[in-house]
């Protein structure tokens, strides 16, 4: 979406889902078991202009003129039939709020939850539900129907710049997720997307990289998260991405779009374009995209008159187009949106209510990393904070691009960029919730200052003659630029290691787009990761290091030691961009002529994703997937494992210490004598009291445990003896079991 915004600039069980208190819980329309019979019948009395009008939509800020209906400043517009009754369609981005990027709309806010990650740490498709129904109960008391939300791209490395939209690297816990949150979206009778379709791992050349992975790997990876959202969420839309797969843009690939999605799949909506990522017309059309997004961020108008003129030839059938229709009035009316008109005007919005689900999510999704001595939380004799860096004084950082939310209660600091690829629409953000001021209301008893730690000799001495130093250090990641290097920016890592030194209880609090190395972590007796906390971050930051709130949140991403542990230690291809890059700006004359060109991206890992590829390698990362915390403690005990035609694990789940707790209870599975790393297949939070023990039981997601087998086609679990682990952590073996499983076949 960043073509949007930089057009902008130039122009102007898992778990239990609980229902949402507070927010609608509107129904689907009663149609919804016929809703493609429904759109069917409508489309068959459509003449082939009204047909062609509904494939298109329009890009508002480029729009002036193209409608007699009013365009809200946004990302999409289509206008409907009313003739039909088709409604008219307003698009907006929304990952994790109605986006507001460069506030093309003048004094709209909205209400910004924590990072997409944040979320994924909380391991709580009920807090990813809540969050989902909040932001679509805005979206529609703003006037919008269709949000371009539900991104579930696999993390896969840890430099990607978009990570922070997404909600980790391992396939279950991302499907299952972002099935919650779209269907939260999708509660409000409004539409969500499942994006990017697929393989959308890196911003780094994303308009022209050649995605490379093989079938099975793709379906037991990236595929499979999106497969479980959409069962789980049934999103309306499915946006596919800007890169190529396997030799084929993502928008114009039969094997992604036609076999798998629809074929497969069995989806029913329709498949949109990323904004600018249209390359052809019949071939599009043909190879499954139903609608063109965003059109004049396009090199042409493919599904405009091209695609009336290809119809009239015959080179794309009637039928296909009468599908592409039929899809696209399906999404609306499986979602309610067809039924449930927009409201004439901007509605009130709850913001002061909206702000507890962002704040529940940010204190649910913050990952205790490390507390030595148990340093945290700050004790009540601590009399002397003080508090350095990273902007606590005046709020916490937001990661940057189309999901910009223009939060309640403004930005205290907005940075303008003048290099990188998100230079033209991206700032660095923070939002209105100051750490520090949090903790001087929570502590009224302690003396708490604060220093930006520039002045490193005035730092270092203010550390040493607190009681306790809390150091911020931050991380700005954006969609359109990946981080060259996994270390703090700006001389941060010598800064909190030149804090360490002079007090020995110090505190590290992380707001990063997601892993960095820590080279001071030795010296550091306490570690928070926040990530992107949302407009409530200082709140729940202050909250968890006082204990008001006890850390839960664990790790939906692996923390290398090193950069050199991942499949690919460096973004591909960043060098050659940056070159071209430099020989366009001594050269602007032939600027044009330094212009990336399509380049391959192997994923060498294949399926072993993540916490995988550190087993498969025998690496031992810093901080591994799954770890988190608390300032309680768990025991699993009574373990019972049962086989055959399903793989159930049943355990207690002990609060053995102190305080009241969450803990995410995990079940990793491999079969005994292959060579494939364990995966996750199950997981849930369990909230306990000090003493309760509460029975868990843990079914496996068979495609988990299965095999894709291309030959079949389909899932394929090899009858024998499997390995089970009951974990804290991917790496933890501390509770094994073993279980026969019945050999079976399922469909792709």
């Amino acid at each position: 979406m960043s073509r949007i915004l930089a057009a902008l600039m130039g122009a102007t069980a898992i778990g239990a889902v609980a229902a949402t208190a507070g927010f609608a819980q509107q129904a689907p329309a009663p149609a919804t078991q016929d809703a493609r019979a429904r759109a069917t019948a409508i489309v068959a009395q459509m003449t082939l202009d009204e047909k062609i009008a509904l494939v298109h939509g329009l890009f508002p800020p480029f729009a002036k003129g193209k409608t007699q209906n009013e365009l809200i400043p946004s990302a999409g517009h289509i206008d409907g039939i009313p003739r039909l009754g088709v409604p008219l369609v307003r698009e907006s981005d929304a990952s994790i709020g109605v986006a507001n990027q460069v506030e093309q709309r003048k004094g709209d806010v909205a209400t910004a939850l924590p990072s997409s990650l944040a979320t994924a740490a909380t391991f709580d498709p009920e807090i990813a539900r809540a969050g989902g129904a909040m932001i679509g109960s805005e979206a529609r008391a703003k006037r919008f129907n269709v949000l371009l939300a539900g991104g579930v791209n696999l993390t896969r490395d840890p430099w990607g710049g978009r990570n922070f939209e997404y909600l980790g690297e391992d396939p279950l816990l991302a499907g299952e997720l972002a099935g919650a949150h779209i269907a939260g979206v999708q509660s409000n009778a409004i539409v969500s997307t499942i994006k990017h379709f697929a393989l959308n791992a890196q911003e780094t050349g994303r308009m022209v990289l050649d995605a490379r992975i093989g079938e099975a790997a793709l379906r037991e990876s990236d595929l499979l998260a999106f497969q479980i959202a959409i069962e789980k969420g049934k999103p309306g839309s499915v946006m596919c991405a800007y890169n190529k797969v396997n030799g084929d843009w993502a928008c114009e690939n039969d094997f992604l779009l036609n076999q798998v999605l629809k074929r497969d799949w069995n989806y029913r909506g329709w498949v949109m374009s990323d904004w600018g990522g249209v390359h052809s017309t019949a071939k599009a059309a043909k190879a499954g995209l139903d609608q063109q997004s965003g059109q004049e961020l396009d090199k042409a108008l493919y599904f405009s008159e091209p695609l009336k003129a290809a119809v009239e030839k015959g080179e794309v059938p009637v039928a296909r187009l009468d599908d592409m229709v039929v899809r696209y009035l399906t999404g609306l009316i499986e979602s309610g949106a067809y039924d449930k008109a927009m409201p004439a005007k901007v509605l009130p919005i709850d913001y002061a209510r909206n702000a507890l689900v962002a704040q529940r999510a940010a204190e649910a999704g913050i990952v205790l990393l490390k507390n030595q001595g148990d340093l945290l939380p700050l004790a009540r004799t601590a009399k002397k904070i003080v508090v350095i860096g990273g902007g606590a004084d005046v709020g916490v950082m937001s990661g940057g691009g189309s999901s910009q939310v223009r939060s309640v209660g403004g930005a205290p600091i907005e940075i303008a960029l003048s290099t990188g690829g998100s230079a033209s629409f991206a700032r660095i953000t923070y939002h209105a919730s100051s750490p520090l001021a949090a903790l001087r209301k929570a502590m009224p008893g302690a003396q708490i200052t604060f220093l930006d730690g520039r002045n490193l000799n005035a730092t270092v001495a203010a550390a040493k003659a607190a009681d306790i130093a809390i150091v911020f250090g931050t991380q700005w990641t954006t969609e359109a630029d990946d981080v060259a290097t996994l270390r703090l920016p700006d001389h941060q890592d010598a800064l909190i290691a030149a804090v360490a030194a002079a007090q020995p209880k110090t505190v590290a609090v992380l707001t990063t787009g997601g892993p960095v190395t820590m080279p001071w972590l030795d010296k550091v007796p306490a570690v928070i990761q926040a990530w992107y906390p949302g407009q409530r971050g200082g709140e729940a930051i202050a909250n968890i290091l006082t204990g008001r709130v006890n850390p839960s949140g664990h790790l939906p991403i692996t923390f290398p030691a090193a950069e050199a542990q991942a499949p690919r230690p460096r973004p591909v291809g960043l060098d050659t961009m940056t070159s071209l890059e430099a020989q366009a700006a001594a050269d602007p004359a032939r600027s044009g002529d330094y212009q990336l060109k399509s380049y391959p991206v192997e994923y060498q890992e294949g399926s072993d994703v993540g916490y995988r590829w550190y087993e498969k390698k025998a690496q031992k990362p810093l901080f591994a997937f799954g770890h988190g915390l608390s300032y309680t403690s768990f025991a699993y005990r009574n373990p019972v494992v049962t086989g055959g035609s399903r793989l159930t694990v049943s355990f207690d789940v002990v609060n053995t210490g102190k305080r009241a707790g969450a803990d995410v209870a995990q079940v990793y599975v491999a079969r005994e004598g292959s060579d494939t790393p364990m995966r996750l297949a199950g997981f849930q939070r369990v909230t306990l009291k000090p003493g309760e023990s509460r029975r868990v039981t843990l079914t496996a997601e068979p495609r988990i445990i299965a095999d894709y087998d291309t030959r079949l086609p389909g899932w394929r679990i090899r009858g024998g003896s499997y390995r089970v682990a009951i974990a804290k952590d991917a790496t933890d073996r501390s509770m094994m079991l073993t279980t026969t499983l019945d050999a079976a076949a399922m469909k792709p």
